[in-house]
């Protein structure tokens, strides 16, 4: 196996906690649309995705035309409350940190628009680690992993079998296979082990200091 030199990221349920915010805002979009708003606990599935085709799925047949309205409402709340109302996950500084001392090349890889991204990893003290943050447009361009992976491997002329993707849900696992990126999941995050294997997972991690242990062997 080649060693891994390049490293992209998920943000949301990798990096940090987001759950709170997130949920928040969905539940307070759902009822800005007069929809009956599960709790938080019950739209844990909604971390990670493309936000869009969740509120598809809460909106439910019928009233999917006004996902887009959701996603509005949610971006007004999310940007005003609910972008910094998430936690770093315990062990990450040291993962990242590490990393950049053995000469690791780290990015951000998200769903979440860049612009969003951007902020959250400057407020939390995370930029001195990366490279480079990529995220989607707010138009919903490259909002799915596999776009967005291809994508960065063209803009920075990686190679692809020298990378890895880390990542908490299926999306993240399945992205990284359709370029030949090794996928590694974060198994402190919101995705199942059971979810990140089937998804193609090459390794299921508990915490950062164990994941740290295996890109250094490689």
């Amino acid at each position: 196996m080649n060693s891994i030199t390049n490293i992209l990221f998920d943000l949301d349920g990798t990096l940090t906690d987001p759950k709170k915010g997130i949920t928040d805002c969905i539940r307070y979009a759902l009822q800005e649309l007069d929809i009956n708003t599960p709790s938080s606990d019950e739209l844990i599935w909604c971390i990670g995705p493309p936000l869009k085709e969740s509120f598809e799925q809460l909106l439910g047949p019928g009233r999917q035309d006004e996902a887009d309205s959701a996603l509005g409402h949610y971006r007004r709340r999310y940007c005003e409350i609910g972008i910094y109302d998430a936690t770093v996950y315990m062990g990450i500084p040291e993962l990242l940190g590490n990393l950049r001392k053995a000469g690791k090349w780290l990015a951000v890889a998200t769903s979440k628009p860049t612009i969003y991204s951007k902020r959250i990893i400057e407020h939390f003290g995370l930029v001195e680690y990366f490279q480079e943050i990529y995220g989607s447009e707010l138009n919903g361009d490259r909002s799915l992993k596999e776009d967005l992976i291809g994508y960065i491997i063209d803009t920075e002329g990686i190679e692809p079998e020298r990378t890895a993707m880390i990542g908490d849900r299926k999306h993240d696992m399945c992205g990284a296979a359709c370029h030949g990126v090794l996928p590694l999941g974060a198994g402190w995050g919101y995705g199942s082990h059971q979810e990140l294997v089937m998804a193609g997972a090459q390794a299921v991690f508990s915490a950062p200091l164990e994941l740290l242990k295996y890109v250094l062997e490689q």
